[in-house]
């Protein structure tokens, strides 16, 4: 036995009882175990080895055609209380919703194996780490939930014989009937069910469910944050290293900017950047009275379609071995894989995300994509080739600036500064994106989604701020400086103004400066902004002083008319809106005129 924990052993009993598996498995982390699974899984088809030469121990799986990406119409917070999940979430009671899966569980694994998952989420060690455990009748979901956590029995020692802190996950494919698919999230219950999926997103079930939806409940109520945010370091030529964590909503660049490879400029003064996490961060204040982050992750669970050598090199040689890739193409000449915007040489001989061998070109000369837009690669964080040296820290990180940003055409500026804490906790909350194919729905229509966190709060969003509020009171002087970024403003013709990638380094300079009180800033009705001259833009091709102060510009017209949307959002909060946030939002409609 893997454990001596009570809790632990009556729970997984308990599962066993209502799902009836014929067999039990408990993973406890070794590689032969491993091993063993991955060539069950390609001897039953559910997945198979790519080319071992050219991308060793790397994996392909297919999904269903109906189940591609995560769902939030399906995806449910059950507090006791409806205002408790708040307006953001979709709601029932944890008595009607037992109702309606306990059923759908029973006997849902007779004739297959039910496999025991323990995990950490965080580094093995930290005070910062918390532990789960999936019940899962899929090896895809054991195999990357090994990449994407710290598995087996290390997290049942982290645990611990006594302890009952831990995130019960209970995952069944079923029929994959996406009528009666359902994520479901019981934050009073610290548990997790999910039922009709098997994609990532849905059934990984330390992701998004644990790491941000149960734990952004955990925090609050121990005083901690848990939240939608890459982070990285950036090293200077002395070798001191700043960690800045950054908010994006899904598909803005966020794994880019978390594998940043510094412009020559800076790269020949021997700046370097390095990546501790590219989507989640745990954040909490360390004895020095500082914001101190992990990433509770142990992999990337990233976007393919449009990683290549130039949008994020780092990103593509992380994937090159032990990574499952889901729903991309396949070269079938080389048993290799392929996704839109790798090249611009789609395979002649592939086989497209759902199954049919095709003519690649042909295939989408006629509009079609070989790989799905939300296909995926679930890679090792160690193979990541600007991987942080204290990326096991069980410290974590000391953070300098949190940065807010997201897709806007026009209104954001390049970035911006605000006022203080509670300023830059009402920036977070008005964050703005147009939509992408990450999440399922309408693409380009423009959706309020603050801190990046809308799909992810475990409880009611009115509260969430509240909650950064309160740390923003505890943090005092020491709190990190909040800023917002948009990479994504355009011109008349719709080109995007400013080049993006590793330039953004540019602007995180200046945004390091600010918080190290060397660089100015210049008052507007939204907060502090760089001169223009404060950019550094040595290098770059069409770029002037004049782009810059283009891109700096705040037209007071489009804020007025997002003023007007932000009230349309605050509203549906009713009294649960901190007043702060109320007072903050008349305070800005004054500096506006």
């Amino acid at each position: 036995m893997l454990t001596n924990n009570k809790n632990v052993l009556a729970w997984v009993d308990e599962m066993v009882a209502l799902c009836k598996p014929a067999k039990v498995v408990w993973l406890d982390g070794s590689e032969e175990q491993l091993q063993a699974l991955r060539e069950e899984a390609v001897s039953t088809g559910e997945m198979m080895w790519l080319n071992q030469e050219k991308l060793p121990g790397c994996m392909y799986h297919r999904t269903a055609v109906n189940d591609v990406a995560r769902v939030e119409d399906r995806t449910f917070i059950c507090s006791t209380k409806q205002e408790d999940a708040g307006p953001t979430n979709n709601w029932k009671s944890p008595q009607e919703m037992h109702g309606i899966l306990t059923p759908m569980y029973y006997g849902v694994m007779e004739g297959k194996t039910m496999y025991v998952i323990p995990y950490s989420m965080g580094p093995i060690g930290s005070k910062m780490s918390k532990v789960g455990i999936e019940v899962t009748d899929s090896i895809y979901v054991v195999l990357n939930m090994d990449i994407m956590t710290r598995i087996g029995k290390r997290a049942l020692d982290q645990l611990g014989d006594e302890s009952n802190d831990f995130v019960r996950g209970l995952h069944a494919k079923a029929d994959l009937d996406d009528k009666k698919r359902y994520i479901v999230h019981f934050p009073e219950e610290n548990s997790i069910c999910s039922i009709n999926s098997g994609y990532g997103g849905n059934v990984l079930l330390g992701k998004k469910c644990f790491a941000l939806r149960i734990a952004s409940y955990q925090g609050k109520n121990e005083g901690w944050m848990a939240e939608h945010m890459l982070i990285l370091g950036i090293e200077n030529p002395q070798g001191e290293t700043k960690y800045i964590c950054a908010a994006f909503p899904s598909a803005c660049g966020k794994t880019n900017l978390a594998m940043l490879i510094p412009p020559e400029i800076y790269k020949k003064q021997g700046y370097k950047v390095w990546t501790v996490g590219d989507d989640i961060a745990w954040l909490r204040q360390g004895e020095d009275g500082r914001l101190w982050a992990i990433n509770p992750e142990n992999g990337f669970f990233g976007v393919a379609p449009g990683t290549n050598e130039k949008s994020n090199p780092n990103a593509l040689h992380t994937t090159m071995k032990g990574t499952i890739f889901t729903n991309v193409a396949i070269n079938n000449d080389t048993n290799t894989v392929w996704w839109e915007g790798l090249d611009k040489n789609p395979p002649v001989n592939a086989t497209e995300w759902k199954g049919a061998k095709v003519n690649g070109p042909e295939y989408v000369a006629a509009g079609n994509k070989l790989a799905h837009p939300n296909s995926r690669f679930t890679a090792p964080a160690k193979n990541c080739p600007c991987v942080s040296p204290e990326f096991d820290n069980p410290q974590g990180v000391p953070i300098s600036a949190i940065v807010f940003g997201g897709r806007r055409a026009k209104t954001a500026p390049l970035v911006y500064q605000s006022f203080d804490w509670n300023h830059g906790t009402f920036v977070g909350s008005i964050m703005a994106s147009e939509t992408t194919a990450a999440a399922a729905g309408a693409v380009g229509v423009v959706r309020r989604d603050p801190m990046a966190m809308l799909p992810f709060c475990g409880y009611n969003m009115g509260d969430y701020w509240q909650h950064w509020l309160d740390m923003g009171a505890k943090l005092g002087d020491k709190a990190p400086k909040i800023f917002n970024v948009n990479w994504f403003r355009t011109d008349d013709e719709g080109h995007f103004i400013w080049p993006g990638f590793g330039d953004n380094m540019r602007v995180l300079m200046w945004i390091l400066a600010r918080c190290e009180g060397k660089a100015d800033a210049v008052e507007t009705a939204i907060g502090y902004e760089p001169k223009p001259e404060d950019i550094n833009i040595e290098g770059l091709k069409d770029v002037t002083i004049d782009t810059i102060k283009g891109l700096l510009d705040v037209d007071a017209d489009l804020w007025k008319a997002d003023v007007a949307s932000i009230e349309e959002f605050y509203a549906k909060f009713g009294s649960k809106l901190p007043a702060e946030m109320k007072h903050q939002l008349e305070a800005l409609k004054a500096r506006l005129g």
